[in-house]
């Protein structure tokens, strides 16, 4: 390349230049660095942004944050999950998390010996979970990267769960709740059963077996009747192998820990700091507090206090408790129990924050100025004293001039300050417009013996608003205090929706008439103004939903690019250690960081090991939500069982050439319609307008649509709802074939016969 000079540019790169830069780096890449490595400078950095945002068009390259990589390209350390051994015994691997809709069928990943075993380190094997750090191999190589174990997530447990099927003459069969196992039944011989009756859910172990054979196994545990309720969310639990036992020394530690000591905090106890958290909340690890500020150059501005529960000063680095904590990740919440990240001595005792007891806290007390605008902050590690322990509705129904016994007292002091400095906080949240979806959050109620008494969409109160609100503040209090440090963190962050997930939702509005602005640079206010646009029409739910799914999903990183959901350039979680391990990360970073302690992150804690940790309780979120979804299902499931036959009101939330997916308004159940059952006519699907569209009658099934429809078909175990239609479709042109039209209801039924029940979920979430 030549040399620059005044007179002349040095000649560009070609764009295989910088596509081959961008798949030989080693590291992360961005537009500084690829700058940096053509000596591209001033005004054809310009030429360098429209060049990356022409390739990402064309899906040459992937951007994740300000980095961009080659299209289909897997990052250097990757959560994978350990599928078979291939012909030469060697292990291979899949990446957990990849869109086979964006970039075809997932790579796969040989698994290179490690070069320095660590001692006690448990060997991988087919069906673990592990963090691999992965190089790409050769072009036309049989697998695509070799990786090597640095950690293991999750071992495969050797055991099996389904649902025992008794045999009158003993024994019986269990059959698999794991829909894609190859063995969907197993032989249980008589003496095998352990006391399982018939319905049981069971967890069994394979036994050997002779090659001809039926596979059988033998029942290791009861885990109740799949009849109740109460083991639905064992499913789950077990499927997605959820730690749910403490081990003895997890215990045993959490037992022998004392309550904190004032030493080497401030004394709060003489704030009147709240909890306001849901009616049933057993542990209590956040509180607030407000007050006009009396610093005449802040007039009208408040001082907020957020305490939050100090984890830490328990959970110490490399302990027990701690080991345990990181493999879990975080709390797993069912509607029927809690899997929580920390044993109850440490969660709903000693560091929940309950009323009128002295508790250890990290507060921060933010400076917030008329404008609604955060001024300034400042951290401490106190001991504090709630003064009150109160629900979103009991601080809400005070607020409405309906308070009880224990919010008179504190009505004026306390609640109607924080409620004054939460409408100004408003206004900056206001202005800087955070991506705001309107989507119900269904609430699944169940009864003393364990079975559902109702699906509600309980009210989102201005009290919510409040505290998820200040939360907000706190935690990017935290993220710029720990920059400000120069020490590394784990961020919470979330990516601007991918060029293929706009161009889909494109479609889907060009289909209700609506057409998604394309210039400018995609940010919340842009798809605000779509939800704006359809606010108390038929489509609102359809397209908070449609909205929904194009966003990418949030995740913990060392890296941080922002959190383009609540439009802020810097965000960490740092409010509720006591269920999420990325939080007490954050509360160690900052203990080291403003020498609040010696229980704070080790000093020689490095990047790529927050790296790891990142992956890892990234991935135990998208378990968690994973099984809290599925378990969700299975119970509307059950609950809907005995009501075969009867008709409900919903919506088209998806469309494939194989059928119609159905969103009830009722419960928000998901089910099935297959195409086969339609009509007498032949449905096509088109991709375009997101439709099944008769080829004779012209009669079309456009995702959004209304419909009514009849409940044909329920398997509880699976979560699964089969539908048929009642409602009629559109009508694009007149029917051919002179009568033509709609087929007769008893055509439409009996065309091809009951198909399997199908399940397809795909949510993303913020």
């Amino acid at each position: 390349m030549a040399k620059r000079t005044k007179q002349a540019s040095p000649a560009l790169p070609s764009r295989e230049d910088i596509v081959a830069f961008i798949a030989k780096a080693s590291g992360k890449v961005g537009k500084r660095e690829i700058a940096q490595a053509f000596g591209i400078k001033g005004g054809d950095r310009i030429w360098l942004k429209q060049m990356l945002r022409g390739l990402e068009i064309e899906g040459v390259v992937d951007r994740r944050g300000r980095n961009v990589h080659k299209a289909g390209q897997l990052s250097a350390v990757v959560l994978a999950d350990i599928k078979k051994r291939d012909r030469d015994g060697e292990l291979i691997a899949e990446p957990t998390e990849w869109d086979t809709e964006e970039h075809g069928p997932a790579p796969t990943i040989v698994i290179m010996p490690s070069r320095k075993p660590r001692p006690g380190m448990p060997v991988a094997g087919v069906g673990d979970r592990a963090l691999l750090r992965v190089e790409p191999l050769k072009p036309g190589d049989i697998h695509h990267y070799s990786g090597r174990v640095t950690k293991i997530i999750a071992k495969q447990r050797a055991q099996l769960l389904g649902i025992f099927k008794a045999i009158p003459e003993g024994g019986g069969r269990l059959i698999r709740v794991d829909k894609k196992s190859r063995e969907r039944e197993l032989l249980i011989r008589p003496g095998d059963e352990e006391g399982a009756q018939d319905g049981d859910l069971v967890a069994a172990a394979h036994v050997r077996h002779g090659h001809f054979a039926l596979p059988h196994a033998k029942v290791k545990e009861r885990l109740g009747s799949v009849k109740s309720e109460k083991a639905v969310s064992l499913i789950a639990v077990h499927t997605h192998n959820i730690p749910n036992v403490f081990a003895a020394d997890t215990l045993a530690e959490a037992e022998r820990a004392e309550h904190a000591s004032l030493s080497g905090r401030e004394d709060w106890r003489h704030v009147p700091l709240v909890t306001i958290d849901p009616p049933d909340a057993k542990d209590h690890d956040d509180a607030v507090h407000a007050v006009r500020d009396e610093d005449e150059s802040n007039a009208g501005g408040f001082i907020v206090t957020v305490a939050i529960a100090d984890v830490a000063g328990y959970v110490r680095p490399a302990s027990a408790l701690d080991r345990e904590a990181l493999e879990r990740g975080n709390s797993v919440y069912f509607p029927d129990r809690v899997v929580p990240m920390l044993p109850e001595r440490i969660s709903n005792d000693l560091c929940s924050l309950r009323p009128h007891q002295p508790r250890p806290a990290l507060a921060v007390r933010l400076v917030i100025g008329p404008d609604g605008r955060k001024k300034s902050h400042a951290f401490h590690r106190v001991m504090m004293r709630s003064a009150a322990k109160l629900s979103y509705q009991q601080a809400q129904a005070a607020i409405d001039g309906h308070p009880d016994e224990v919010t008179e007292p504190i009505l004026d002091s306390i609640l109607k300050p924080l409620w004054a400095a939460y409408a100004c906080v408003k206004k900056a949240r206001d202005i800087r417009e955070p991506l705001f979806l309107d989507l119900p959050e269904r609430k699944i109620e169940l009864k003393h013996d364990g079975t559902v008494d109702r699906v509600y969409v309980p009210e989102r109160l201005e009290a919510h608003k409040l505290i998820e609100e200040f939360m907000i503040l706190a935690n990017v209090a935290a993220a710029e205090s720990l920059e400000k440090a120069d020490t590394d963190l784990i961020y919470r962050v979330h990516d601007e929706p991918s060029l293929e997930k706009m161009r889909a939702l494109s479609e889907v509005l060009a289909s209700i008439g609506l057409k998604l602005p394309t210039q400018g640079p995609i940010k919340p206010e842009l798809f605000n103004r779509i939800l704006r646009s359809v606010e108390g029409s038929e489509h609102q739910l359809f397209i908070n939903e449609v909205v929904l799914r194009t966003q990418s999903q949030a995740e913990y990183s060392a890296e941080n690019y922002g959190h383009f959901g609540l439009n802020l350039r810097r965000y960490a979680h740092f409010t509720s250690p006591i269920r999420r391990y990325a939080d007490l990360i954050v509360h160690r970073a900052l203990i080291a960081a403003m020498k609040f302690g010696k229980d704070g992150l080790a000093p020689h804690t490095t990047r790529a090991e927050l790296i790891e940790v990142s992956a890892k309780i990234s991935g135990a979120e998208r378990r968690a939500m994973a099984a809290e979804r599925e378990t969700n299902d299975r119970l509307i499931a059950h609950f809907l069982a005995d009501r075969i036959g009867a008709s409900f009101d919903g919506q088209i939330s998806g469309v494939t050439k194989s059928g119609l997916f159905i969103k009830l308004d009722e419960t928000g159940a998901d089910g099935f319609v297959p195409a086969g059952t339609i009509g007498a006519d032949y449905y096509r699907y088109d991709e375009r307008t997101h439709s099944l569209r008769g080829e004779r009658t012209g009669e079309t099934y456009r995702l959004g649509d209304r419909v009514h429809v009849k409940l044909v078909e329920v398997a509880p175990v699976a979560g699964a709802l089969r539908f048929e239609l009642l409602s009629e479709g559109r009508y694009s042109r007149k029917p051919q074939g002179g009568k033509g039209g709609r087929a007769p209801k008893s055509s439409r039924q009996t065309r091809r016969g009951p198909p399997k029940v199908k399940v397809k979920r795909k949510s993303r979430t913020r």
